[in-house]
């Protein structure tokens, strides 16, 4: 065989196992050759996301997480994708919806906490406390993690069905709190009322001396409340791995679903360990769901049309009303209409 007839079955036979090599690449939860495979993150102190959930049991393929720092908020964090300097965040669908409205180039691509029978959100007073009803929260402080987003839409909502006036809503004084700070600001009597979600919740219920007024999920039923969310630049340019962050978050939220509850809690306090940020683990104890409703955190529309609706009729949405389709996808997500990851 002529050198040159060997050096052409030489170069296609390399173009061979390269188009192999990129093929395998996009299989199995990994991102095409090309695509970046780094995603920068914050994190949540003392508590395991969801992604790190899925990097942890080997669901991102070869996609690995950079933790960038942690975050009290949602809006903060989807503000930090919105901007480059995190490359997903997630938040209460509320927000997204107020910060797609501003013409901010993001798309929410899978839901990652929501409210259930076992995991939600309500609004906690002391045992001793007079506040019962909507109306006896006039004058009062209530605490939350941030504003603007999950806590104080349920707020208001219970507020206005409970027959408050526009103008007595705003009498109820909002201050914001990191979560793990809100339950010894109840007991301080620094705020009279705080809002408390999954396992910082169950933790400061288990201490006793205080009660629930209302929760989320009595108001709504169960339901996916926030979702992440990656730039639109980012996922024109890297389309696979936004597909590997979504079908390994999806296969995460079904994992945890369908383990015993003690083997998720015993996983989360192994990751807590290994990750090396002085963080008490005591928190994770207390897990019970992701409260995500559905299946691979597969979106629903309505899980973002509520919330449109709610922030026309509060006048906080200027100019024409975005379509929930505007702001999420489920294109990346293999768990939509019934399918497997």
């Amino acid at each position: 065989m002529s050198p040159p007839r060997r050096a052409l079955l030489r170069t296609l036979a390399a173009a061979v196992a390269l188009t192999l090599l990129t093929g395998v690449a996009g299989c199995g939860g990994d991102a095409a050759a090309g695509q970046t495979t780094e995603l920068r993150y914050q994190g949540s102190v003392g508590q395991v996301t969801l992604p790190e959930l899925a990097a942890d049991l080997g669901y991102l393929g070869d996609v690995r997480l950079t933790w960038i720092g942690n975050v009290t908020g949602g809006p903060q964090d989807i503000q930090a994708t919105a901007t480059g300097q995190s490359d997903f965040g997630g938040a209460f669908n509320g927000a997204i919806v107020k910060l797609a409205a501003a013409n901010a180039p993001i798309t929410a691509v899978v839901s990652y906490y929501g409210s259930d029978a076992q995991t939600f959100q309500g609004y906690y007073v002391l045992d001793g406390s007079p506040i019962r009803s909507p109306r006896d929260l006039i004058g009062k402080k209530v605490g939350m993690n941030t504003l603007g987003a999950h806590a104080e839409a349920v707020l208001k909502t219970w507020l206005a069905r409970g027959g408050l006036t526009p103008a007595e809503i705003k009498q109820v004084e909002l201050v914001a709190l990191p979560p793990v700070n809100a339950e010894q600001s109840l007991r301080q009597k620094q705020i009279d009322v705080a809002v408390l979600g999954g396992v910082i919740r169950d933790k400061a219920i288990a201490g006793g001396g205080i009660r629930t007024v209302v929760t989320d999920y009595e108001l709504l039923g169960a339901f996916s409340a926030g979702t992440y969310v990656f730039r639109d630049d980012f996922i024109k340019r890297n389309p696979e791995t936004v597909k590997a962050f979504v079908t390994g978050v999806g296969r995460a939220i079904e994992w945890a679903r369908t383990q015993p509850r003690e083997t998720v809690v015993a996983r989360m306090r192994d990751i807590i360990a290994k990750r090396g940020r002085n963080e008490d683990p005591s928190l994770v104890a207390y897990w019970k769901s992701s409260g995500v409703a559905g299946r691979g955190g597969v979106i629903g529309e309505q899980e973002f049309g509520t919330w449109i609706d709610w922030l026309a009729a509060e006048g906080e949405l200027k100019g024409q009303r975005p379509k929930p389709s505007d702001i999420f996808t489920n294109r990346f997500n293999p768990f939509v209409d019934g399918g497997d990851a």
